[in-house]
């Protein structure tokens, strides 16, 4: 955990501050980062969201549920999928949309499956593992339901499109030369190509993936920089607006396959927002203990802003 900067607790007493209000990172726009950790719990509780399983099909429901009171159209994608070795899954991709009429609009995107394999684990017994995913999954759909409380009560200067996109981390990452990508990025690349309407082209778009890590630096995705740089550019200037920069870290970090990689391939702007330098990545460690309020305070101050400031 980072350190916050000190303030004398005479300080607080004399302004009938508590000691919530003390931190350095409180609210700096609608977000509320304590409603975004409890949104992470609910979906832990579900258990593993491994595409295929009831836990799987009931945070499907529960996202819908939680987004149609919370934007004007939520539309469902469905389909199913043939995994390399046979398996049929059967997958969602969820829209929510505000001001679905603005022709200009911002494309946001998290991925809300789980991976079936704990393959990051350093104990072989434990690769069999599905992992919780606390960060991995639940962090980015806490972000965008949170968020959605966020934009009624200060509403987008633009059309926006909330993309919870399914079976990402499901298969095969491959290393990009002797391995291939099997069975990953499926909810990306299904909605690349199947797009709301044949004219949808968005201003630009952001993906948000393990973004909840309490010790919070997100570098500038390399992909991105090179790909998208005027959107990367969009992201760590409202960072920096926000007091974020040594969160939101303007120095160029991995090149990550990731969901933006089919959008981009499709020609939309989209970029990566990611906290890669996560030791519980892809472990049955990746648990509630390991995301922060603060962290999702600060991720999701970012995320509203650039919304509601265009």
């Amino acid at each position: 955990m980072r350190r916050r900067a000190a303030l004398s607790s005479v300080a607080c007493v004399a302004l009938s501050l508590s000691l919530a209000a003390c931190h350095e990172h409180g609210p700096r726009t609608a977000f509320d980062g304590q409603e975004a950790l409890g949104l992470v719990k609910t979906q832990l509780d579900f258990g593993p969201r491994v595409p295929g399983s009831p836990a799987h099909e009931k945070e499907a429901q529960w996202i819908v549920a939680q987004m149609k009171p919370r934007a004007d159209t939520v539309i469902a994608q469905r389909w199913t999928h043939v995994t390399a070795t046979g398996d049929t899954l059967a997958l969602t991709n969820i829209l929510a949309r505000y001001r679905p009429a603005a022709t200009q609009r911002v494309l946001y995107v998290t991925h809300w499956d789980t991976r079936p394999v704990s393959d990051g684990a350093r104990d072989s017994a434990q690769r069999l593992l599905p992992m919780p995913g606390a960060n991995d999954g639940a962090s980015g759909v806490a972000l965008f339901i949170a968020l959605g409380d966020a934009l009624r009560k200060t509403p987008p200067t633009v059309g926006v499109d909330l993309l919870f996109v399914d079976g990402e981390d499901y298969g095969t990452f491959g290393d990009g030369q002797k391995i291939k990508n099997t069975d990953v990025l499926l909810g990306s690349t299904y909605f690349a190509q199947h797009l709301p309407s044949p004219d949808y082209h968005p201003l630009y778009g952001v993906l948000w993936d393990m973004i909840g890590d309490r010790d919070l630096d997100i570098y500038q995705e390399a992909n991105s920089l090179q790909r998208a740089p005027e959107v990367v550019s969009i992201v760590w200037r409202a960072a920096s607006d926000l007091g974020y920069s040594k969160y939101f870290i303007p120095s160029p970090g991995y090149a990550i396959t990731d969901d933006h990689i089919p959008l981009l391939d499709a020609g939309l702007r989209v970029i990566d927002v990611i906290d890669y330098d996560y030791p519980w990545h892809h472990t049955p460690q990746d648990t509630f203990d390991k995301v922060s309020a603060q962290s999702l305070q600060i991720v999701g101050d970012v995320a509203t802003k650039i919304l509601t400031s265009q």
